[in-house]
């Protein structure tokens, strides 16, 4: 089980390399549209991952992150470019650490989640294992298994990592095997309904897919990353 202070490690390493793909982008690339939020440029995007820290600084963090508040985040910082956002958001960051010292690390997800979003719109595939990657995975199959209680017990399966909402991964009634990384993408709302069914070995994933779009809904086609 990852510390407290390895978390937020986590999360200054994660914040650290979009910072770096945020420079490394030509102003053209952070226009494109992210295909994993595609009503957000990557620009877009990343003012929602600055927004948020400069929200949770300031004590304004609703519990449901819904459309309203992060898309204000977004409104607010329409006229900056990528390295004005760099230069808030690092400002930030030695804050929010602090924050989550006291408060838990639960901003790691939102940079862990949304750097392969940004990856994905700038076609930079990279840290599918960095560090904090499993803590999110597993925060995310925990938020999916809540949602499971009055289902018969569904299995993820993957070739170093697996979970199940009940019992053994390999005894439940449904089980999907995919990459590690393709199962937490799955738990972010990230795959398609059929890719789920396509990692379907056992059972039927149907009665499942409304807990899979917890965060969003499903994209209509594979995304690119």
């Amino acid at each position: 089980m990852a510390s407290p202070s390895s978390e937020i490690d986590a999360w200054r390493a994660g914040h650290r390399r979009v910072c770096d793909l945020v420079l490394q982008a030509s102003p053209a690339e952070l226009e494109r549209h992210v295909p994993a939020t595609p009503d957000w440029t990557a620009r877009d995007l990343v003012s929602h991952m600055v927004g948020l820290a400069a929200d949770v600084l300031a004590g304004d963090e609703p519990d449901d992150h819904h459309a309203g508040w992060t898309q204000a985040q977004v409104d607010a910082r329409l006229d900056r470019s990528g390295v004005n956002l760099v230069e808030e958001w690092r400002g930030l960051a030695d804050d929010l650490a602090a924050w989550m010292a006291e408060h838990g690390t639960r901003p790691l997800n939102d940079v862990l989640v949304h750097e392969q979003d940004l990856r994905g719109a700038l076609r930079r595939a990279g840290a599918r294992d960095a560090p904090g990657v499993d803590v999110v995975r597993r925060r995310m199959a925990g938020r999916l298994g809540t949602t499971l209680a009055e289902l018969p017990p569904l299995g993820l399966v993957g070739p170093t990592w697996q979970w199940a909402s009940r019992g053994a991964a390999a005894d439940a009634d449904t089980v999907l095997e995919a990459s590690d990384f393709d199962l937490l993408r799955s738990l972010c709302s990230r795959r398609t309904a059929g890719q789920l069914r396509g990692w379907t070995t056992r059972g039927d994933v149907a009665t499942y897919l409304p807990a899979f779009a917890g965060l969003g809904d499903l994209p209509p086609r594979p995304l690119d990353e």
